[in-house]
């Protein structure tokens, strides 16, 4: 597995497997696969609801802690100070883990400078190996990056051929910012899987499409991380290393983005009224 190293020196795969949407009677069963096919990178969240799923899989794998690049993030409920670190330290109990390699803030509402505060502290106190965010836009990121005490690692954002973030992505090498892609396929929306200017590109290479967009994704620099509840297709993913794709390709594919996102963007505000709802919903649970 190709590694990519995190300013701080961390080294962090640069394919892993991700558990969003992934239920709990399915998510333990699942993360085993894909540990058992290759995967060494494992993400997941506090608004999954299954930590201990992938917990409880990494522990029955057999396959070392210091083997396994694991991350989370934290749900904007648990922001503040000392909410977010009560609640990252929850989170490494449900995950059976002293340590974790990577935290994320999952959005960029609410009191994020308090919970990156309680992120940094528990960095300095050797429980994170790597600090960051998610969904964090280029003026977001900067300003977090300029006023933050240790700036982060990781941006996870959504990232697609429909969805290049090729200036977020200037950003975030100006700063040394690791851009990390969630739903590298854009869940299939748009036609994506089926687009002509991929699926030629892909006969070349006699590859699927899923494994074009995830090896134009790893060429940029970008770590991804695909999910599927299918051990063949978990393979698939992994089968990305054997072949390049030319500049010429990579040029088509660039033509495709349309610059904007294929579910929502997080600075308009019915989005963000939208989000507040969700977490007073995902308060109950």
């Amino acid at each position: 597995m190709e590694q990519i190293t995190l300013y701080n020196g961390v080294e962090m795969p640069i394919v892993g497997y991700g558990v969003y949407q992934i239920s709990k009677e399915e998510c333990e069963r699942c993360v085993m696969d894909a540990l058992a096919v290759g995967y060494r990178s494992i993400d997941t969240a506090q608004s999954y609801f299954n930590e201990e799923q992938v917990g409880n899989a990494i522990a029955k794998s057999g396959i070392p802690r210091k083997d396994i690049f694991l991350t989370t993030k934290v749900w904007v409920e648990h922001y503040g100070y000392e909410k977010t670190k009560k609640s990252v330290l929850k989170s490494m109990q449900k995950l059976q883990t002293d340590y974790l390699d990577l935290v994320l803030l999952h959005q960029p509402f609410s009191d994020y400078y308090g919970a990156y505060r309680a992120l940094e502290d528990l960095y300095d106190e050797g429980k994170l190996r790597a600090i960051g965010v998610s969904n964090f836009y280029p003026d977001r990121l900067v300003d977090i990056a300029s006023f933050s005490r240790i700036k982060p690692m990781v941006n996870q954002i959504e990232t697609h051929p429909f969805n290049q973030q090729i200036e977020a992505k200037k950003w975030m090498d100006r700063y040394g910012i690791q851009l990390e892609a969630w739903a590298p396929f854009g869940e299939g929306r748009g036609g994506l899987f089926e687009n002509p200017v991929l699926v030629k590109i892909a006969k070349k290479y006699n590859k699927t499409t899923a494994q074009v967009i995830l090896r134009w994704n790893i060429q940029r620099g970008i770590v991804v991380i695909p999910k599927s509840i299918h051990k063949e297709r978990m393979e698939e993913n992994l089968n990305i290393f054997d072949f390049v794709l030319e500049q010429s390709d990579i040029n088509k594919i660039t033509e495709l983005d349309k610059k904007q996102s294929s579910f929502f963007s997080h600075s308009d505000p019915a989005v963000v009224e939208w989000f507040v709802q969700m977490i007073e919903e995902r308060k109950e649970k």
